[in-house]
């Protein structure tokens, strides 16, 4: 793969990761070629472990497209030449950081590839410090479907429902942290409502 592609997933600037396969520094085996350009060899050999799945809905009203989007994600998977030895569904937003599923399939070291359809079924936000956390280990996170937003299974509306679930859970949060707990929900609703209201 590319430098800039590793520095990418890496969360290490470009600048940063090019000076150190300059000094011979590179964390990972890299080689230049006869135009100058710096390429990182692929490690997919180095990775050991079981390769799970993991798929994830909002909420308890799209359980069906949990299945379908199982269904995708070993496709692909096989597609790709790997053999999946397990499928996690999980059922929660995105912004949740409490879902034991998915830190159980964190804390397992014989898990060495964790796959999900798009980025967003694993985690909203910090996804590029949680790879490099597990790359650290040897272990890593296989994304189908990396564009932004991604092509994904869920019609438009299931999306538009899935942010307005993350966006309150945003707000309500912020809202407790200002106003107390007890009142954080109501206040999110309406911070919402006014939200929608002017636009």
């Amino acid at each position: 793969m590319k430098l800039s592609e590793w520095a990418r997933r890496n969360g290490v600037h470009y600048q940063t990761a090019w000076q150190w396969a300059r000094d011979g520094k590179m964390p990972v085996p890299v080689v230049k070629t006869a135009t100058g350009r710096y390429m990182v060899l692929d490690q997919t050999a180095e990775v050991t472990g079981r390769t799970v799945a993991y798929c994830r809905v909002s909420g308890t009203d799209q359980l069906a497209e949990l299945d379908r989007q199982a269904a995708r994600v070993v496709a692909a998977t096989t597609g790709m030449g790997l053999t999946v030895t397990e499928v996690v569904g999980e059922v929660g937003s995105g912004m949740d950081g409490d879902r034991p599923k998915l830190a159980r399939l964190l804390r397992d070291a014989s898990v060495g590839v964790i796959v999900v359809e798009r980025r967003d079924r694993l985690a909203r936000f910090g996804l590029e410090q949680l790879s490099a956390a597990l790359e650290a280990t040897g272990r890593r996170i296989v994304v189908i479907d990396d564009t932004e937003g991604g092509e994904g299974a869920v019609p438009g509306a299931r999306v538009d429902d899935e942010l307005l679930r993350d966006m309150a859970e945003v707000l309500t949060s912020l809202c407790a942290r200002l106003y107390g707990r007890r009142s954080a929900a109501r206040r999110a609703r309406a911070a919402l409502r006014a939200a929608f209201e002017a636009a």
